[in-house]
């Protein structure tokens, strides 16, 4: 697989991403200061630009600005350039979030990533509640052509197996 190479945007902590970059070996993510400081005070269509322009083959950015999203002027930068625009929204702006959820598509990103062909990808976290185990032993009863009541009496632990230290 082509190893991918894609600008961070200035929310995604650095350190933590730095952490993980041997674990990462499809991708290089490089935080937009790093590319160049004067990045950063640009609008996002300039930035899309000048990663369009660069010398480094880009593939695209990384950000949690969902905003991006819908501005003409970025939108039609994003679709001229062909770059992949990755929006990886963290629950209430949390950066460790979004990098949990990037984390978890990054390879799929990288792999589905073409060069010349304006990609969205539109990451997102969804809390879940909790399920109750009882509900799983409803389904190996079911499963099992037997009750809940016969399975538990089958592999329940004695009170001796249970005691505690």
């Amino acid at each position: 697989m082509t190893r991918r190479l894609f600008a961070l945007d200035h929310n995604f902590p650095q350190p933590v991403l730095a952490a993980m970059s041997d674990a990462l070996p499809q991708v290089e993510l490089v935080p937009v200061r790093d590319i160049d400081p004067g990045l950063t005070d640009l609008d996002d269509w300039e930035l899309l630009r000048e990663l369009y322009r660069h010398e480094r083959p880009w593939d695209g950015m990384i950000t949690n600005d969902e905003a991006m999203l819908s501005l003409p002027k970025e939108m039609t930068v994003l679709d001229q350039t062909g770059l992949t625009l990755v929006v990886a929204k963290g629950e209430g702006h949390n950066p460790v979030r979004a990098i949990g959820t990037l984390l978890c598509h990054l390879s799929h990103i990288c792999h589905h990533t073409t060069r010349g062909t304006a990609q969205i990808w539109k990451l997102r976290v969804a809390q879940k509640n909790a399920e109750p185990a009882r509900d799983y032993l409803e389904t190996i009863a079911a499963k099992s052509r037997t009750t809940i009541q016969k399975l538990v009496t089958e592999h329940k632990l004695s009170a001796s197996e249970l005691r505690r230290g």
